[in-house]
């Protein structure tokens, strides 16, 4: 039996014994899975995986402990996986994301009530604890606060990107591209801090900014604890961050970011850009400014124009607004950045808004709290285009939110195989776009990453009457 035991580092060095006891098998044996998933997923950083049953499985005698010392409190791994090591020291950036899980999972449960976070499993609806507006956007903060992103974010040079895990290697080495001219240009990168075109720009950035002598480049991996058990963070990570649901997560990324780049993705990239376009689109963020670009190498211009025409046909033109298409071009779109940025900071200032943390922008009720993927649930969801655009873009991004989690999240996929797939009702002209991106998405092998065969999640159905 292998045994490890490592030294505090960042916030978490002492404990309570409450906090102690939250996250032994014996006092709260879900929490503690939960914890174990999320550290063996870091263990395991840089595995290109979505398979979290498998993941488990090859690492089932692995057990993670929490002892009290005199100086503090420390992890003990038991039997961890080898690759975590070099010549059997455990390397530094998976020690320090230990310690971030740890963080951020004591740190909501404990302060937050029971039920808001969701970060054990929660129950197959959507009832329960709900925060209002404003404590939400309260609770993002104080978790980026808590995580120490907050004060370094003050430069309006944070560039999120998305994207999808299962990219082309020609699609993989464009996001790099990218990264390289925003690296250049000494933008950070924040991404889902997977795989694919999350540790592309990564990549990128980490050259851009060797080259110009930037010393402190932020590669920052915003999370959620069913994600990243299914998508191990990638090695370029250096601030790992666990939000408690995909909601509060996608609210971080939209608070945080001072511009924003979708690549070429599937289900999760669409959610993605449905949240931030249905934020957008509410009359209250007229005077926000988030630069917004789509962009891809030319062999990926197809998908764009999928979604593009997707984004036309619901959300309807003023959407396609709201962002840049921006094809085979990774030096234009570091220069699209670098000339909105006096724009960004002017907009900031014209509302007397943050510069680390955009307080102003308006995120309705609905877009904050958890859509708990279900068969109920997604089969309840009310899919039809006569609707306000905010509105349906939120059951929309539900919509894709279900089909992420039953393609990875263990719970989804566990509740699909005994079940069968999420059906989706609704209007048949509607349905009939939907039905038509999503075979898009999978023909393009965007659904699985690649070698792995699809096997969809869901049924298209047309139940409403026109």
């Amino acid at each position: 039996m292998h045994k490890v035991q490592l030294n505090p580092v960042g916030w978490m060095s002492q404990l309570s014994q409450s906090e102690m006891k939250s996250v032994t098998a014996s006092h709260h044996p879900e929490r503690y899975q939960l914890f174990r998933r999320c550290c063996l997923a870091v263990l395991n950083s840089g595995a290109e995986t979505d398979d979290m049953h498998k993941l488990m499985s090859d690492n089932e005698n692995f057990q993670i402990h929490l002892i009290r010392k005199e100086r503090g409190v420390k992890i003990e791994l038991e039997n961890p996986p080898s690759q975590a090591f070099v010549d059997g020291k455990l390397i530094t950036g998976v020690h320090e994301h230990l310690f971030s899980v740890m963080r951020d999972l004591l740190y909501m449960e404990d302060k937050y009530p029971q039920g808001v976070c969701q970060l054990t499993t929660p129950e197959k609806s959507n009832s329960g604890t709900q925060l209002a507006t404003g404590q939400c956007t309260d609770l993002v903060f104080d978790m980026l606060r808590h995580a120490n992103a907050i004060s370094t974010n003050e430069d309006l040079n944070t560039i999120v990107c998305w994207g999808g895990h299962s990219i082309r290697p020609h699609e993989y080495q464009y996001t790099k591209e990218v990264g390289y001219q925003l690296g250049l240009r000494e933008f950070n990168i924040c991404t889902g801090c997977g795989p694919g075109a999350m540790k592309g720009p990564m990549k990128g950035a980490a050259i851009g900014h060797a080259k110009q002598r930037v010393s402190n480049g932020r590669y920052i991996g915003i999370t959620e604890p069913s994600i990243i058990a299914a998508e191990p963070p990638n090695a370029i990570v250096n601030e790992l961050i666990i939000m408690p649901d995909i909601e509060k997560r996608l609210e971080a990324f939209v608070r945080f970011a001072h511009g924003i780049i979708v690549f070429p993705g599937g289900a999760g990239t669409a959610e993605e850009l449905l949240y931030i376009l249905g934020v957008l689109l509410q009359a209250e963020n007229h005077q926000q400014k988030i630069p917004l670009v789509l962009t891809g190498p030319q062999e990926s211009e197809s998908y764009f124009i999928e979604l593009d025409s997707f984004i036309k046909a619901t959300l309807g033109f003023k959407a396609t607004q709201l962002y840049t298409i921006i094809i085979d071009d990774p030096k234009a779109v570091g220069q699209f950045f670098a000339k909105q940025h006096q724009d960004v900071k002017q907009a900031r200032r014209n509302i007397g808004d943050s510069y680390g943390y955009n307080w102003s922008l308006q995120i309705p009720s609905a877009m904050q709290h958890p859509f708990v993927p279900s068969h109920e649930n997604m089969a309840g969801l009310d899919l039809h285009l006569e609707q306000p655009i905010g509105d349906l873009a939120a059951t929309l991004r539900c919509a894709f939110s279900g089909i992420v989690a039953g393609n990875i999240k263990a719970e989804a996929v566990q509740d699909i195989a005994q079940k069968g797939p999420y059906q989706l009702n609704g209007e048949p002209k509607l349905m009939n776009l939907l039905d038509k991106l999503l075979q898009a998405f999978v023909a393009q092998g965007r659904m699985k990453l690649p070698g792995t065969q699809y096997e969809p999640c869901y049924i298209i159905a047309q139940t409403h009457n026109e």
